[in-house]
């Protein structure tokens, strides 16, 4: 089955729903279709068709949606570019996904035109929003298109999306993902369109992220109208939660707490609003707290955990795991809980593992391991010499974590985040945790520093709540009554902000670079 099909099909169904919102422009089900259809046959007038690869850098948009969908229709190959990624990282992610077409937003035009000089021939490049010199024009090659459609069909196994990873430690990666893992996912998780009104979704993640892209399919397959943020604001998302009466959305933790941080959010109606997910980066227990509190009792959370390797979601943390009802001794084990991802979707197994692979007991820190049949084909130009991620069908997730006694997951960090103390492990995630528990902190991050006697030891870099101080002993002391003592921090430093990428995962390596190396 092809992905387009998550258009078309719904588009047979109620032509004239509305289906998609960006700004000032509101397009129904045959408006998007025509719209996909008309860019379809262009793509193909340059000589692209069947494992074309389309890439597209910029934030989101209609246009972004349509040529998902338009690629999709080619049986071609689309690679979402994150638009913040450095100029050597786009130049690797240009060159592994070997591109034959970009499509490119105002703002990156001389960014890939300075690129041309290590790609001299590479591929047809498309302008969006004004004509550009030596670029193809998005709105020239649609409106000299015919709306014809062919029938759509897909093998399973083909590679639909190319997603590269975040990077947090290493040049990204590109994940393949096939026509048939977002098939599984989708009808998986979404109920096929009916009658019955689906409600809205507000989409601010971007849409180089597994969270944005497989919330394309799984709205607009769904018959659930999608709002499009072009870049989070949290002004402009309450505005629109209201404007465009809200049932679901989904958010990063960084977002969640610019958005408890609005003013605005006491004056805004979220009557409509039935969902609220979150994901993508741990969540600081403080802030789903203040979430919980603050935002209005009808509201149920969601925390979705999951990988670009996986086709995003395989854990979730459901809306009765937040709230904090009962006897005290209910409340105390949700609280706990409250830290965790969640326990594993039906048809995804999750294990913890040591070594070479076995598996421990709950309550037993180790790497989590995987299996669903929505794993991905594997890393696009992987070199043979590196470890295969997936192992009889088993993926080595890298995420580091422990299993409590009725299945729910708890992250401890990254494998290569893990410091190594005379021989002793440390995840960085239990010392944060003990850190944001003091009431000055804000943020915290933990990373390894290098000692003479130990190998290494553990440094601290701490965010201060605004109007608040601290000093270095009253947090080691803090620590010390909480920790072992080879965990308690030595040495502390304190930041202005943490360095994150957009989704809001903290980036070690920049730490490290400042601190450790420099």
């Amino acid at each position: 089955m092809n992905t387009a099909c998550f258009l078309s099909i719904p588009a047979m169904m109620f032509p004239e729903k509305e289906t998609l919102v960006f700004k000032e422009t509101r397009l129904t089900y045959s408006e998007l279709l025509n719209r996909v259809n008309r860019l379809t046959n262009a793509l193909r007038s340059l000589g692209l068709g069947r494992h074309s690869r389309v890439g597209i850098l910029e934030t989101n948009s209609n246009e972004y949606v349509e040529a998902y969908y338009a690629t999709s229709k080619l049986e071609g190959i689309f690679v979402p570019l994150n638009y913040r990624v450095t100029y050597d990282e786009l130049k690797h992610m240009i060159d592994v996904a070997g591109l034959d077409a970009i499509v490119v937003g105002d703002r990156y035009i001389n960014l890939v035109r300075s690129l041309m000089t290590h790609f001299p021939s590479m591929m047809h490049r498309i302008a969006l929003r004004k004509e550009q010199e030596d670029f193809l024009f998005f709105d020239d090659l649609i409106g000299a298109a015919s709306n014809d459609s062919d029938e759509e069909d897909a093998d399973e196994d083909q590679t639909n999306t190319l997603m590269f990873t975040s990077g947090t430690t290493s040049m990204p990666k590109a994940v393949m993902l096939s026509y048939g893992n977002f098939v599984k996912y989708v009808f998986e998780t979404t109920e096929p369109p009916g009658e019955v009104d689906a409600g809205s979704t507000l989409l601010c993640a971007p849409l180089y992220h597994i969270a944005g892209l497989t919330a394309i399919m799984t709205s607009v397959y769904g018959g659930r109208r999608l709002v499009l943020m072009s870049q989070f604001d949290a002004k402009e998302w309450l505005h629109l939660v209201q404007k465009e009466s809200i049932t679901n959305a989904f958010l990063v933790p960084t977002m969640l707490k610019k958005l408890l941080d609005e003013p605005d959010l006491a004056n805004t109606d979220l009557s409509n609003l039935q969902v609220l997910s979150y994901g993508a980066a741990p969540m600081p227990l403080a802030v789903i707290r203040r979430a919980i509190d603050v935002l209005p009792k009808h509201i149920s959370f969601i925390n979705a955990f999951g990988q670009t390797e996986t086709t995003a979601t395989v854990t979730m943390l459901l809306p009765e795991d937040h709230r904090l009802e009962g006897p005290t001794e209910e409340i105390d084990k949700k609280l706990k809980r409250l830290t965790s991802i969640g326990r594993p979707l039906p048809g995804v197994q999750v294990k913890i593992t040591h070594g070479k692979g076995r598996e421990l007991p709950s309550g037993e820190v180790g790497e989590i391991m995987i299996r669903t049949s929505r794993l991905m084909k594997g890393y696009e130009r992987q070199d043979p010499q590196q470890e295969q991620p997936i192992v009889d069908g088993w993926l080595s997730t890298s995420d580091i974590g422990w299993a409590d006694e009725d299945g729910y997951v708890f992250l401890a960090g990254r494998k290569d985040d893990l410091i190594i103390r005379g021989g002793e492990n440390i995840a960085p995630a239990e010392i944060e945790s003990v850190l944001e528990a003091h009431p000055a902190v804000e943020e915290a991050c933990v990373i390894g520093y290098p000692d003479e006697e130990w190998g290494e030891t553990v440094m601290a870099a701490l965010v201060l709540k605004d109007g608040l101080t601290a000093k270095e002993g009253e947090i080691i002391d803090f620590c010390r009554k909480r920790l072992a003592s080879f965990k308690t921090p030595k040495r502390i430093e304190f930041v202005e902000s943490l360095p994150r990428n957009a989704l809001g995962k903290v980036l070690r390596k920049i730490l490290k670079a400042e601190y450790v190396r420099g």
